[in-house]
This record gives structure tokens, sequence and C-alpha cells, in this order.
């Protein structure tokens, strides 16, 4: 299994790891991984890889098995065998724009307080849908609310929990279409605040800024109907 560097310290750009696997499809799986792999509506991190002989770049990380980061290299070169020790650089800029708005999109959800449907994350423009039959009325004052949640500069951490745990609390769970990935008898928790200060409490196993202060202010796009009872909303960074 993999483990997964990312989880524990986001802001992590480089570390040494070594390749364990080679794919006959030209992946390469590494025993520590930086690199997210695509799930949850996150994409998967890319970044470059070198060892001595060789370097390569990595346009995209999946899951194999859904035990192991498969990278994925943008072009089919020479590759380092398994045993290799390499060094793993993310593309720092597109993982810290994942980032904020991951953060951003949960405090999205919580000033429309509505299941969500659907999402997807980029680094210039994301989205969330929302189980929403009737459009906002005030799409300006949803904008205001967000970005006063985001100034009041709370702090955003992970916990864990159980499954008996969040099978007997079923309203963390915002997500229709995508549950908690389970298996293991713990599930990821992200907070944003403190306490009786926390404004949003819910699974996700993706990577999230410190500080909603990181975010900075942000713009809601369009908001599209997508079938009877379904509303998209787009978020841009400023």
């Amino acid at each position: 299994m993999t483990e997964l560097l990312f989880r524990d310290d986001p802001y992590l750009r480089q570390s040494v790891a070594t390749v364990t696997e080679v794919t006959a499809e030209g992946g390469i799986v590494l025993d520590r991984s930086l690199f997210y792999p695509t799930s949850g509506g996150q994409p998967g991190d890319a970044g470059h890889l070198s060892w001595d002989g060789g370097q390569i770049d990595i346009a995209t990380t999946v899951k194999t098995d859904g035990i192991a980061n498969l990278l994925l290299p943008a072009e089919p070169v020479a590759l380092p065998s398994v045993g290799q020790e390499v060094t793993q650089k993310l593309n720092w800029d597109r993982r810290y724009r994942h980032m904020r708005m991951h953060t951003a999109l949960h405090l999205l959800s919580v000033v429309i307080p509505l299941p969500v449907s659907g999402g997807a994350i980029a680094p210039d423009k994301s989205r969330l849908d929302f189980d929403m039959p009737e459009a906002p009325e005030d799409k300006q004052a949803l904008e205001d609310d967000l970005n006063r949640l985001i100034a009041c500069d709370m702090d955003v951490t992970a916990e864990w929990i159980t499954d008996a745990a969040l099978d007997a609390q079923p309203d963390l769970v915002k997500t229709m279409s995508v549950q908690p990935p389970r298996g293991t008898g713990q599930i990821r928790l992200i907070r944003i605040g403190v306490g009786a200060e926390t404004a949003d409490l819910q699974p996700c196993g993706g990577t999230h800024v410190a500080n909603t202060s990181e975010i900075g202010t942000v713009r809601l796009g369009k908001i599209q109907k997508k079938g009877r009872q379904n509303r998209r909303v787009y978020l841009h960074l400023e």
C-alpha cells in the first residue's frame, strides 16, 4: 500500500521515494507518494520524477486496485526501474489552487445548505451541483456570504471517526452520489472552524488549505439548470 504523504502534509512539495512497481502500460507506483490521485471531484496531481540517470514529467495520478497511487507519465520515455530511488516534485501552483478551491467548495455547501449531487475541481473554475429546484433569488448575497466566511480566518483540520459513528450521524454526508470510502473502519473528516465555531464538518479525502484566509476572494459564476431539480453553481478564484 502506498504511504499517502499528501494526507499528513498537503504542503509537502518534494520528497524521496522508492519505485515498487512499473506497470505494463507505463504507470509508476511509489512506496510513498506526494501525488493525490483523482477522486472525489479533485483531479490527480501532476509533477516531476528524477533519479540517477533519468527524469520524467508526471501528467496525472490515479488509484490502482484501490490501495496504491499510479503515476502516469506525460509521454512515453525511459522509466525508472523497480527498487530505484527517485525524487518526486509536485506541480505546486496547480495543487495549491486545487487546495484553495476544494476548501472554498466546502464553504459553498454551507451558504447553499442543500444536498450536493455532484462536483468538480479545477485550477481556475470549479463547480458544485445542488438538488435545487429553483435558482437562488440573490446570487450576489450568496457570494457575499461566502466571502465573509472565508474572511473569518478559520482553521481547517482533519480528524477521523469510525464507520459506525458516521452511520449514527448521516447528516455529515452532504453528497448524494458519492459516499465516503469504507473498508478500513475509519473515515476522514474535514473540519472548518473550531468547536462551537465550526462552520463545516464533512467526510473528505482531498487536500485543503490550513486556514480559510488562504483561499482569497472568490466569485460565483453561472448558475445553470441541469435537470428538473439540479442546479450547477460555478466558483472562480479571483
